[in-house]
């Protein structure tokens, strides 16, 4: 009778019962009819076990969903990345949206910096240089407390010689391991520390400062901080804390050379919308020459010939690290 259209009054007096009795009966029907689905079956579900663990071991920090999803694919998950993105999205908090850069001809500028990764009894720092038209990166973890020059110049050696060559400029933060005094003899005319000028005037390229106050100045470096935290820092710290482990610079710069090569510059960059490798070429082609990082020979009588060490003898062999954390396939 409510299929063919009629009112609640009108069943009720052919049934000889209240309308509420009709109503209750009505709604129940439609309760039993409309029940809930079982909830499907999700590629997820097997990971999400795993995944709950990471967040854990992670904790206060957060590892992003591209590396969530890379980890869950290692080992087996053949579904996409987007309701990873969906499932995550509660456990984590919003981030700002990126900032806007200005962007530089191919060899024109190199950013470098330090970032800490901790601070305490036993600090651990990392230089960081990035090619301001490419985005690719460099990075070199050193156990020290402060930013010093002797540090700064032979990680940004070790950056020319990764890059394949040397910038027209170098972007510097105001540290006093670059500049002594700004605009000492005149606006823009600075006192700056001897070893960045002599190492300047070695390899061929000019140093910048960003303006006080500007950190946005070097806002490709200062992302990549970020990145590099996210991305390398959190999930090896996380995966050496559940191994009762403790992350030092050997350790870090053991593993950090193949996630350059393999994760951060072979990935599409956000802002370029290209991969970081493939940009880098284009800038080596009008960079100037690399320093040779090797020592001078030296001129005195040679020594005996001397037996050489095997590697093994003097440092664990990377398969050692990489069954110790989980790596290897």
């Amino acid at each position: 009778m409510a299929r063919r259209g009629e009112s609640l009054r009108a069943i009720a007096r052919q049934l000889d019962c209240s309308r509420n009795t009709v109503r209750r009966y009505l709604r129940d029907e439609a309760a039993q009819r409309y029940s809930p689905r079982p909830a499907r079956a999700c590629k997820l579900d097997d990971y999400k076990r795993y995944l709950m663990e990471r967040i854990e071991q992670a904790r206060p920090r957060w590892i992003p969903a591209t590396v969530l999803f890379r980890e869950i694919r290692e080992r087996g998950y053949g579904g996409g990345i987007s309701q990873l993105k969906v499932w995550l999205a509660p456990f984590k908090k919003s981030e700002p949206e990126p900032l806007v850069r200005f962007e530089t001809p191919p060899g024109k500028q190199m950013q470098a910096d330090f970032t800490y990764v901790r601070r305490g009894k036993e600090p651990l720092l990392a230089f960081v240089a990035t090619m301001g038209y490419s985005r690719a990166s460099f990075v070199k973890f050193v156990a020290c407390s402060g930013e010093d020059a002797a540090t700064l110049c032979q990680g940004l050696r070790e950056a020319f010689d990764y890059f394949g060559g040397v910038p027209e400029h170098v972007l510097f933060d105001n540290t006093k391991a670059v500049v002594i005094q700004r605009d000492a003899h005149g606006e823009g005319l600075h006192r700056w520390n001897s070893q960045v000028m002599e190492l300047a005037q070695d390899c061929g390229f000019t140093p910048r400062l960003c303006r006080p106050y500007r950190t946005k100045t070097k806002g490709k470096v200062e992302r990549f901080n970020a990145y590099l935290k996210g991305s390398f820092v959190v999930p090896l710290v996380a995966t050496l804390h559940a191994s009762g482990l403790r992350l030092d610079a050997a350790l870090a710069n053991l593993h950090v050379r193949r996630w350059l090569d393999e994760v951060a510059n072979a990935r599409v960059h956000a802002t370029t919308k290209v991969v970081p490798a493939q940009r880098l070429a284009e800038e080596r082609a009008v960079m100037l020459s690399a320093p040779a990082l090797k020592a001078p020979t030296p001129t005195s009588v040679p020594t005996p010939q001397r037996l050489a060490l095997p590697v093994e003898s003097l440092q664990h062999p990377l398969s050692v690290y990489d069954a110790l954390l989980e790596v290897a396939a």
